[in-house]
């Protein structure tokens, strides 16, 4: 039995939505305008699935499609709501397809990697790395919730990202190896 164009459609969104959804927001500044962009991405992709080689990876050719929305959005706003420029989008591409290569069947699978190499920070570290990423603050305002200095925030951001960093990768040598 043959899948048709709609089932096959539903599938590969679900397994990529999540990979979309970052993608946008690491380009892109405002929320709302992450959502429109993720929406057009998809009537985009679904109107033209006809054009999709199946013989390739889907979360590619997806990518692609907001990469030209992103920079068509670009070119039409005068405000500064997109964030890169064309070079910017073929290297968060590049770096997209790295992971996609990773062990780990979801975006979710990778991200609970993840969050157990966080838990492993130390404290000082985890608690600028969460404060960052999860709730949004930076700069002075984060500097000063921590109660030091911008650049000892910078230096700490620094350190933490880099213990992630090595965190991570010993986890995929270790899940890469064969038994």
């Amino acid at each position: 039995m043959q899948m048709s164009s709609t089932d096959l459609f539903e599938i590969l969104v679900r397994e990529h939505a999540d990979m979309l959804t970052v993608y946008l927001r690491c380009v892109v500044r405002d929320p709302s305008l992450v959502d429109d962009l993720f929406q057009e991405t998809m009537l985009t992709a679904w109107r033209t699935l006809d054009r999709f080689d199946r013989s390739r990876p889907f979360g590619p050719w997806l990518r692609g499609i907001a990469a030209k929305l992103v920079l068509a959005h670009r070119r039409k706003s005068a405000r500064a709501m997109v964030l890169c420029e064309e070079s910017f989008l073929e290297h968060l591409e590049h770096r997209h397809a790295e992971l996609q290569r990773l062990p780990g069947d979801t975006l979710d699978d990778k991200l609970d990697e993840l969050r157990r190499c966080l838990e492993q920070l130390p404290a000082t570290y985890r608690q600028a790395v969460e404060l960052r990423y999860n709730e949004g603050l930076q700069g002075t305002s984060l500097a000063a919730k921590l109660e030091i200095s911008t650049e000892a925030l910078k230096k700490r951001l620094q350190r933490g990202r880099a213990h992630l960093m090595h965190c991570l990768q010993r986890k995929l040598a270790a899940a890469g190896r064969p038994s």
